[in-house]
This record gives C-alpha cells, sequence and structure tokens, in this order.
C-alpha cells in the first residue's frame, strides 16, 4: 500500500430537522391546542484513532464527510429523529489543522482517542413551546441550525521511541533490519527508502521500544533538494535520534565530518524543538575499516566532528556492535525519558470541541 502522511478534507456535519407547527384534532375534542414536535438533532462528525490504520491513502479519493441530518418534527408532539454520527477512523498520531486559520484542532496520539471534527446543527422547536396563557393557537416554530463545516489538513506523525537520521546510503535500513523485523529495501544507491519504517527492537522478552526510518537527508533539504523535509515531521514525537554516519573508505569525495554537519544543519532549520532533542552519534560501517585502525578512525572523527556525546561504532551488515547500541538506548528510555502508562481500560477520551468559528 502506497504511504501517504498528508491529505485535507472537507467535514459536514448534519443540519437540525425543523419544528412542527401542528394542532391536535381529534373527534369530540374541539380546540385541541398545538402539538408541534422539535426538530432532530443533527449527526456529527467524529474522527477516531485506529492503531489498525497506517496511512491516510484513504483521504486521497474520499475528501468529503458529510453526517446525516435530524429529522423534521411532526404532530402529535412527535419528535423528529436524530441524525445518525458520522465515524471517520484515522491512524494513529494524525493531526488536524484548520486550513483556515492554521490552529491545531486535535492531535490524536493514543488509540481510541476521538474528537468530534463537526458538531451537528440543533433540532427547531415545535409550536408546542410557544403556547401560553395569552397564546392558545400558536402558530410560531423554529428552523433547525445548520451543522458545522470545516476543511481540515490531516498529517499523520508516526509514534516511534527513538528515530534514525543521516544521509542517504548511511546504513539505516540495514540497522533496522539487523536490530527488528522490519524488512525495509536496501540497495547501493541512494534514496532507497521512500516512505517512513517502523520497527520494534525487542531487548528481551518484556523490554522493547520503537525506531523509525525515514528517507536520507542530503545537504539543501531546506530549500527541496532530496526528498527535502518531507518526512521529518515523523521524529518530532521521538525520544531520542541515532544519527549515523558512514565512515567506511569510500571512493567518491565526501567527506563525512561535512555530511554529519549538514544533516544536523538540515534538522536545525527546520524545526528548533527537533534540532534539540538528545541526539547520539553511531558510525556505521566499521567492518569495512581494517580491525587495527578502527579505534585510531572513530577517534579522529569524533575529534574532528568536536563530538561530546555518546558515540557507538558498528556494522549494521554483520550487526557487530548492534545489541550494546539497543541495549544502551533501552536504559536511556527506561531512565531518562519514561513512556506515559496506556490506559488499562482501553476507553477512549472524550470528543473535544470543534473549531472555533473565525
Amino acid at each position: 500500500m502506497k504511504f501517504i502522511d498528508e491529505a485535507k478534507i472537507q467535514v459536514i456535519a448534519g443540519n437540525g430537522g425543523d419544528g412542527s407547527a401542528s394542532f391536535r384534532r381529534e373527534k369530540n375534542i374541539p380546540k385541541g391546542g398545538p402539538d408541534g414536535g422539535d426538530g432532530g438533532r443533527g449527526g456529527s462528525v467524529i474522527a477516531v484513532a485506529d492503531r489498525n490504520i497506517n496511512t491516510l491513502v484513504e483521504f486521497r479519493y474520499t475528501r468529503i464527510f458529510k453526517a446525516q441530518k435530524g429529522e423534521n418534527g411532526r404532530g402529535a408532539q412527535c419528535y423528529g429523529k436524530g441524525g445518525e454520527d458520522l465515524i471517520v477512523r484515522v491512524p494513529v498520531g494524525t493531526v488536524f489543522t484548520d486550513t483556515t486559520s492554521g490552529e491545531v484542532v486535535a492531535d490524536l496520539a493514543a488509540d481510541g482517542q476521538t474528537v468530534c471534527l463537526a458538531r451537528g446543527g440543533k433540532g427547531g422547536l415545535g409550536n408546542l413551546h410557544f403556547k401560553s396563557s395569552t397564546n392558545r393557537a400558536p402558530r410560531q416554530h423554529t428552523l433547525g441550525e445548520p451543522g458545522e463545516e470545516w476543511e481540515l489538513a490531516l498529517e499523520l506523525k508516526v509514534l516511534a521511541d527513538v528515530g534514525l537520521l543521516g544521509m542517504p546510503n548511511a546504513g539505516k535500513s540495514t540497522f533496522i533490519r539487523a536490530v527488528s523485523a522490519a524488512r525495509p529495501k536496501v540497495a547501493d544507491y541512494p534514496f532507497t527508502t521512500l516512505a517512513p519504517n517502523l520497527g520494534v527492537v525487542r531487548v528481551d522478552s518484556e523490554r522493547s521500544f520503537v525506531i523509525a526510518d525515514i528517507p536520507g537527508l542530503i545537504e539543501g533539504a531546506a530549500e527541496g533538494a532530496g526528498l527535502g523535509h518531507q518526512f521529518l515531521r515523523h521524529l518530532q514525537r521521538t525520544h531520542l535520534l541515532l544519527h549515523l554516519v558512514d565512515i567506511s573508505p569510500r571512493w567518491e569525495a565526501g567527506d563525512p565530518v561535512h555530511e554529519a554537519r549538514a544533516i544536523v544543519e538540515e534538522l536545525r532549520k527546520y524545526d528548533q524543538q527537533l534540532y534539540d532533542k538528545p541526539r547520539w552519534l553511531v558510525l556505521n560501517k566499521i567492518d569495512m575499516v581494517d580491525e587495527a585502525e578502527r579505534e585510531a578512525v572513530v577517534a579522529k572523527f569524533v575529534a574532528d566532528y568536536g563530538w561530546e556525546g555518546p558515540v557507538f561504532a558498528i556494522s549494521a551488515l554483520d550487526g557487530s556492535g548492534c545489541n550494546a547500541l539497543t541495549y544502551a538506548v533501552m536504559d536511556y528510555l527506561e531512565t531518562q525519558a519514561p513512556r506515559p502508562a496506556e490506559d488499562e481500560s482501553g476507553a477512549g477520551l472524550p470528543a473535544s470541541d470543534p473549531p472555533a468559528a473565525g
């Protein structure tokens, strides 16, 4: 299935039904009086986060979501039936934004979480409500209110504990294949990864974390080079970034220190908060460096780069150093970035208010 992480939709709540202007007419009961019922409330459009959905592809083909309108009131004090709510299921991690104001309407970051995107209109009042001692035969009634209507932008931000960052062909996909059951495409040319991939890393039978692999960045991504910043949003929910750098002897004239700095600069241009996230340096393809020279090569890179944080030298191809890295990540997540406990009841959150007018 094609991975789609952006879409625009129109949500239209149902109009309320009109109130009825009716009078009771039965045999042997003259002047029966008003008995017009109220109109039914219009249906609302409600979004629900569903962990069984992984992409917004459905919203590329269905763009208008319209709830049912309420029925009109009738005589004999019959109230109109309310319109049914329209349930829209979206992937966990979907953010809704009002396209007019740019306001974030909702961020569904938990399975089962709900939000009311457009609220149905109230039903009109029947003439029964207008009866009084001075108005015995009211003919007044009110019309149903229109339902709310909004145009919303949907943006999917995948949920992961750890994000992989690096140049194309730095070995991110090979790494995620080595430490998880995910099987992203791997090849010896740039941009083999065209969409985010998620993998579950099991450290032992009771401990695991989720890692996200996104397409590689290149210098100038802020200006649209390569795939640009298109997929960086998927790293915004992570607790830790692993910056993979290829330190193998390469024939092409590439400076790994310059490339590493360029990636971090692109991160800063995109989002300061993402730039400020904890970041570890992972020097990959160490298997291609002569064993006697590995320690010196790693030390030289760290010195030239001016790095003072955690450093790991690994080979994603043969697995060297990968276990030590995954255990260190697990320890960090459990101590420095504890994840919130899940709601054991499994109940969704109550639907919140739709966007404010204007």
